[in-house]
């Protein structure tokens, strides 16, 4: 039994059987690709060509440890979910009643004869769903949002936010007990705007489900709609424009670190086209220190799992792998201490890409989140079936650009 086998156990006693078996198997298959990776990289001390086979079989045991992971991933979502589906509100919610009657029906009377129901009137916008109903397609969403999980989200009730910001910091100086104090300098103050955009899903059911007093349609619509969001925030938070959708810090304006500037997201060159370079813990010392210390204290990387994959295979000047599994269910693994966030929607290594990025992300990047997600019901559009379609209103963008630095996979 190894080391980390042991830590799992005294570690994850509150997980399910499924999930301990799933960790034990997965840290299993890590020690067996070390074996393999050592292995071939003694091979390649000693030979100029690698070993073809003993190449595939490491790459055949990365590939088994990302669908392990995959496999607790999850496990690990199916037990939240249940989790958050167990109790109902012990006081019956006449506007939770209403909504789930319009969602069963078509009957928005209820919606409409109570004021304290009217919550959405105009038929082309859909009707704002419950509290309860909000909260638990929210709490979905984030379990399975990589950027999410790990930026600051703000919740407002208008279409656009507005934040001041500092870009040259606060001015202080030194003084004696009773002497004079002079004016410090105004610091340079711009104001970042983070307008919200529509994001919707269109889940379908057919009107026997919708008769199931047994089914509960609020998870129904929540466990449908959950995967949708958010792949498209996912994809957006990294690479979206702007346009009609959130800004990803992978859209802004990047420069090399040494000419950084506010509005533009710094980063370090491997110095190789298309490649790590001749030594990649070199790379990611580099980036690791681009951010200044206070934003370090809280940095972690973020990059795709092809290139997680890439990065299992590097070891350091003591034979040390640079990335280590996580001994527990639900945490996240690390890379020279530390944690990795895996966000797919982050680009390959490939001729000056940008695939890694570290830094603080809870202060580097704002999500905004208007309150409220609206339901219209559709039985016209693709008969037999019933169409929900569900809008939610959401925006993103960097909030402090020095917060956040990038790899470049070329030269300069």
């Amino acid at each position: 039994m190894t080391l980390e086998t042991k830590q799992l156990e005294t570690k994850a006693g509150g997980d399910t059987p499924e999930v301990r078996a799933a960790m034990h198997d997965f840290l299993n298959a890590f020690e067996d690709f070390k074996s393999a990776n050592d292995e071939r990289l003694s091979e390649l001390e000693g030979k100029s060509r690698e070993d073809v086979v003993l190449s595939e079989k490491v790459a055949r045991i990365n590939a088994a440890l990302d669908e392990q992971k995959s496999a607790i991933d999850r496990l690990l979502l199916d037990r939240q979910r249940s989790s958050r589906g167990g109790a109902e509100p012990a006081r019956p919610d006449e506007r939770k009643h209403a909504f789930e009657r319009y969602v069963r029906t078509g009957d928005a009377s209820r919606m409409l004869e109570e004021k304290a129901l009217s919550v959405g009137s105009d038929p082309d916008g859909g009707y704002l769903a419950p509290d309860e109903t909000e909260r638990l397609i929210n709490a979905a969403v984030r379990d399975i949002s990589p950027i999410r999980q790990i930026a600051t989200v703000r919740q407002i009730g208008a279409s656009s936010y507005r934040k001041p910001v500092s870009t040259t910091g606060m001015a202080a100086g030194w003084v004696g007990e009773t002497g004079d104090r002079t004016q410090t300098a105004t610091s340079t103050l711009a104001a970042v705007d983070f307008p919200t955009m529509e994001l919707y899903a269109m889940p379908a059911t057919t009107q026997a489900l919708l008769d199931d007093s047994i089914v509960d349609l609020e998870r129904w619509i929540a466990d449908e709609v959950q995967t949708e969001f958010a792949a498209q925030e996912g994809a957006a938070f990294v690479a979206g424009d702007g346009t009609n959708k959130p800004r990803g810090f992978l859209d802004y304006d990047k420069v090399a670190e040494g000419s950084w500037a506010w509005n533009k997201i710094g980063y370090i060159a491997t110095g190789a086209d298309g490649a790590f370079g001749t030594n990649p813990m070199d790379a990611l010392i580099d980036l690791i220190y681009a951010p200044k210390q206070a934003f370090r204290a809280n940095g972690r990387f973020v990059m795709n799992r092809s290139v997680v994959g890439q990065l299992r295979k590097f070891r350091d000047g003591d034979g040390n792998y640079l990335w280590q599994p996580s001994v527990q269910a639900g945490a996240p693994a690390t890379l020279m201490g530390y944690p990795v966030t895996e966000a797919e929607e982050m680009e390959d290594v490939a001729s000056d890409s940008f695939s890694i990025a570290f830094g603080d992300f809870a202060r580097g990047y704002l999500i905004v989140d208007r309150v409220g997600i609206r339901v219209l019901r559709d039985p016209f559009s693709a008969k037999p079936y019933v169409l929900f379609y569900t809008t939610k209103r959401v925006g993103g963008g960097v909030q402090h650009f020095d917060a956040i630095k990038l790899l470049k996979f070329g030269t300069a």
